[in-house]
């Protein structure tokens, strides 16, 4: 069992013993002390009562201790407290557990089991209340009980008996101090839900609901919460029962970047009652406004945002440049630190403080911003996933420290993603792993959206925060646990190869981002960047999808009837959501083009845009349903109500009568004809489409074939099924001079042309070659990688390249080396696709130095500043690109070395491309 618990938390140490005897926990009672507790730790009481319950145990009694009280337990007795608290300090002196590490620690806990008289106790010894809670809660994973219980509805499963080991395990330390949530854009999700399904008496997000987002928090060990602060939910500290419950959690309270001093603007500042919120004409008054919010939470362990934004996430009001806004916010620095250190009556050294340098206010900062040296710097991410900046060597000296706020759910330009939770795990493991290393430790939070349905990221997320030794575990292999704790072993690795390829697709382009549109300002939807040829990538996606929907109902074809709808929250909705909306868009963009080529399934393309519509409305609503209605109102298939979401128009195309068929191939052009091309001499295959010119069945067949040339099939029937088309595969046997193949297709004859192309000059094992008029380099397929460091996993070929991010201005490291051919003569460009990260800090770029054979080295900068266009380009397609013109490139051998300048640059892949090379969005497999 001790192995179990290991593998289910992965965040636990256990003292030495010799051998674990098992415990049962069918039958016991529970016992608090309640010394300094404030009531927390009776709410855990209940809810380990409750797991217990669920588990199969009869649900204990719980007793408020004293020593007498638990001198006179029998059988088997649960004892939750404080170390320091009378009854557990006794305890543990009569059973000789040591609790000293416990002293002045930080959510730390020790679990042991103390052999009476009478029975036998579990303690669990917090050193704080936090630390208890913790420890409570981790024994419900022990025994059965997932953190997403009733927030996935994973429901914890019966057993005859209760039982486990009864080592001494001693909690580490988390590794970040403040680990946390943010609640936001929660207008399409949380807000209705709870307004209308789970709290209505309410009517709006309140106690009822927080209860139930700490108990969340608690099993992930998140102590940290910026409150739902839209305009549709009512403000935090607005509902008097949500602070004092907060409390009760042992929850710590912040706010947002845009909510200074605990205070939501959004709601809470009516200018048409209070006027303008600037701070340089209405200074006075803005201050009396955050004193009587201060003197409210005196008492409560808070985390008070410092600084100032407007009204709601844009730039404060009365200053029109940087340095405006600087002085302005140094002024405003004094007088927040000196309301607070007098409201609160502590040191302000004491209190919890946090600056978020988020868009703007970063600007302020680097432009020279002071901001007192006991405030924690707070950096961001770009709202994408990438960090703007990490903390510099003098920043790690300043005894505030710093930290993170980070999005796996966004509203705003260049575009939303507030539907699914499609961030790459091995982004958010490079990204808050720089921030780690940067020393970056002291408060990190998630922007979570609605929580569903981005259960698991929001795990990995806390999880990296409360023990950094997960950095060095593969994201695969902890996705593979999460999905084994939810449905079991067995399926556990489908699934998570399942989830890890939907984000590897959603990684090329988020299902969001498929539209090709912009907002704020809303643009309409765009033509799709997968249909600028012949469709190909297109189609390739809708089948990538397709396959991967097709796993993940297989699987939950096998599901146990209690795991189904958790199953659907957490798999099927995500991975069906994303093939649906790509199959709708895909297939409309490529109906337009099999339209332009006369293709007789057209509308085939059309009824199948309309039947993944149809699908995405009634798994929307199936999700609605779930678990008798529990979820009504959460999922909502148009957040925002943008283009991408609409439903389209439904076109029909005017379909020829005739009779006779064509094809459709991206070759080369060798004297008239459009021929598919082979090397001389070596064997391989190429795909072209046949496709009927009528909405009607077609029969075909090979009549004849050149020498060396054959199909993959001899015959068939191009039928509504396959849109009156059909993938052909031409195999080349790597003798002879091509030639053609002749079919006849409906009737009438059509001809595949094939011709050889010489070997290349330079070509040999290792040695990427032209194909197409394009040559791609992997980033990491290259064994000279010189100083370079490869991290697995991360882009758009399955991994990618990083400059050291302890790269010291001016040093030089040896460069990677790739070795290509090519046959095509004349002029090239040379685009090295990396990925979007920012300069680690403000002072330095993101350049690397290229060089292509024996030519001179040229310098590019990969980095953008602000929200230029170049930067929204970047994050919707996750890739950072610079070319390097080539006049004159002559067949044959060549070799480039990319040399990094700066640290934490990123190189995905390299390709050299040809006048008339095929158009490709993503990367070319």
């Amino acid at each position: 069992m001790r192995g179990a618990v290991l593998l289910m938390t992965g965040l636990l140490t256990t003292a030495g013993v010799a051998a674990a005897a098992p415990l049962s926990l069918d039958r016991t009672t529970i016992v608090v002390d309640s010394h300094g507790m404030a009531g927390t730790e009776r709410i855990a009481a209940d809810l380990l009562a409750a797991d217990l319950a669920s588990v199969g145990a009869a649900k204990p009694a719980i007793v408020v201790s004293g020593t007498d009280t638990i001198a006179a337990c029998r059988g088997t007795c649960i004892v939750i407290g404080r170390y320091d608290a009378p009854a557990v300090a006794a305890l543990a002196r009569a059973g000789g557990v040591d609790l000293s590490m416990l002293a002045g620690a930080w959510e730390r806990y020790v679990r042991a089991v103390v052999r009476t008289g009478n029975g036998n106790v579990l303690l669990i010894a917090g050193s704080d209340r936090r630390g208890a809670v913790y420890g409570v809660t981790d024994l419900s994973r022990a025994i059965g009980v997932s953190p997403w219980s009733w927030w996935a509805d994973v429901t914890p499963r019966r057993r005859a008996h209760v039982d486990i080991d009864d080592a001494t395990i001693v909690s580490r330390a988390p590794s970040v101090r403040y680990r946390g949530i943010f609640l936001n854009d929660e207008d399409w999700g949380l807000q209705p839900w709870a307004a209308k399904t789970f709290d209505p008496a309410k009517g709006n997000i309140g106690p009822r609901t927080y209860a139930r987002v700490f108990e969340l928090m608690w099993r992930l060990k998140a102590n940290t919460l910026w409150p739902a602060m839209h305009s549709v939910s009512t403000p935090f500290y607005a509902d008097p029962g949500n602070a004092p419950l907060a409390d009760r959690y042992a929850i710590v309270v912040g706010t947002s970047h845009a909510e200074p001093m605990m205070r939501n603007n959004l709601r809470e500042w009516d200018e048409s009652v209070r006027g303008a919120f600037d701070f340089t004409r209405r200074s006075q008054a803005i201050v009396d406004y955050w004193a009587k919010r201060v003197a409210a939470t005196r008492g409560q362990e808070d985390i008070y945002t410092l600084g100032l934004r407007g009204l709601h996430d844009g730039p404060m009001q009365g200053a029109g440049s940087t340095a405006e806004r600087q002085a302005i916010l140094e002024r405003v620095f004094a007088q927040q630190q000196s309301l607070l250190a007098r409201t609160l009556n502590r040191p302000i050294s004491d209190i919890p403080q946090v600056f978020v340098a988020y868009h703007e206010l970063q600007e302020a900062y680097d432009a020279g911003l002071k901001v007192p040296g006991d405030v924690t710097l707070m950096w961001t991410d770009d709202n994408y996933g990438w960090l703007r900046r990490v903390t510099g060597d003098a920043e790690r000296r300043r005894p505030g420290g710093s930290g993170v706020y980070y999005h796996l759910s966004y509203w705003g330009r260049p575009h939303d993603y507030l539907w699914l939770g499609t961030t790459h795990p091995e982004l958010i493991r490079e990204e808050m792993g720089r921030a780690w290393d940067s020393d970056a430790r002291r408060m990190w939070i998630v922007n979570v959206g609605d929580i569903k349905p981005i259960e698991y990221l929001t795990q990995y997320f806390l999880d990296l925060a409360f023990d950094d030794r997960l950095f060095a575990t593969d994201p695969q292999a902890h996705l593979t646990r999460f999905m084994a704790e939810q449905f079991g072993a067995a399926d556990a690795g489908e699934i998570a190869d399942i989830m890890m390829r939907s984000y590897d697709l959603a990684w090329e382009r988020k299902p969001e981002f498929m539209g090709f549109g912009e907002t704020e300002w809303v643009t309409p939807n765009q033509p799709s960047g997968y249909v600028q040829a012949d469709g190909e990538e297109a189609e390739a996606r809708i089948a990538a999808y397709r396959d991967l929907a097709a796993r993940a109902e297989a699987v939950a074809a096998r599901m146990p009837a209690d795991r189904r709808d958790a199953f659907f929250e957490l798999v099927l909705y995500p991975v069906r959501g994303a093939a649906g909306l790509n199959t709708q868009i895909l297939s409309l963009d490529l109906a337009a083009l099999h339209a332009r080529q006369r293709r007789g399934g057209a509308n085939v393309d059309v009824d199948r845009a309309h039947a993944a519509r149809a699908r995405l409305v009634a798994d929307t609503a199936a999700y609605n349903a779930l678990a008798g209605g529990k979820w009504r109102g959460m999922m909502d298939l148009a957040p925002r109500r943008l283009p991408v979401f609409e439903e389209p128009l439904w076109p029909r195309w005017s379909i020829g009568t005739e009779r006779g068929c064509r094809t459709a191939a991206w070759g080369q052009w060798i004297g008239d004809e459009n021929a598919l091309t082979f090397t001389a001499g070596q064997p391989g295959t190429r795909t072209v489409t046949l496709y009927g010119q009528r909405a009607g069945e077609a029969a075909w067949r090979m009549e004849a074939a050149s020498s060396g040339l054959s199909l993959g099939a001899t015959s068939g029937v191009l039928t509504a099924a396959g849109a009156y088309a059909q993938r052909l595969t031409v195999a080349y046997d790597g003798r002879g001079a091509g030639g053609t193949l002749t079919l006849r297709c409906d009737g009438a004859p059509v001809t595949i042309h094939v011709a050889t192309q010489p070997a290349m000059t330079g070509a040999g094992p290792g040695i990427a070659v032209e194909r197409d008029r394009r040559v791609t380099l992997g980033a990491m397929a290259t064994a000279e990688r010189g100083g370079w460091q490869a991290i697995a996993g991360l882009g758009s070929l399955g991994g990618s390249l990083r400059a050291p991010l302890d790269l010291a201005a001016g040093q030089r490291i040896a460069p990677a080396r790739w070795r290509f051919a090519t046959r095509t003569a004349g002029d090239a460009v040379v685009r090295i696709v990396g990925l979007p990260t920012h300069p680690v800090t403000s002072d330095r770029a993101l350049r690397i130095a290229v060089r292509i054979d024996d030519g001179a080295a040229v310098t590019l900068d990969l980095a953008t500043r602000g929200r230029s266009d170049q930067w929204r380009a970047n994050v919707l397609t996750n890739t950072a690109v610079a070319t390097v013109p080539l006049a004159g490139l002559a067949p044959g051998g060549h070799q480039m070395t990319i040399a990094p300048l700066d640290p934490g640059v990123m190189i995905d892949r390299i390709e050299v491309q040809f006048d008339r090379a095929r158009p490709l969005y993503g990367a070319d497999r």
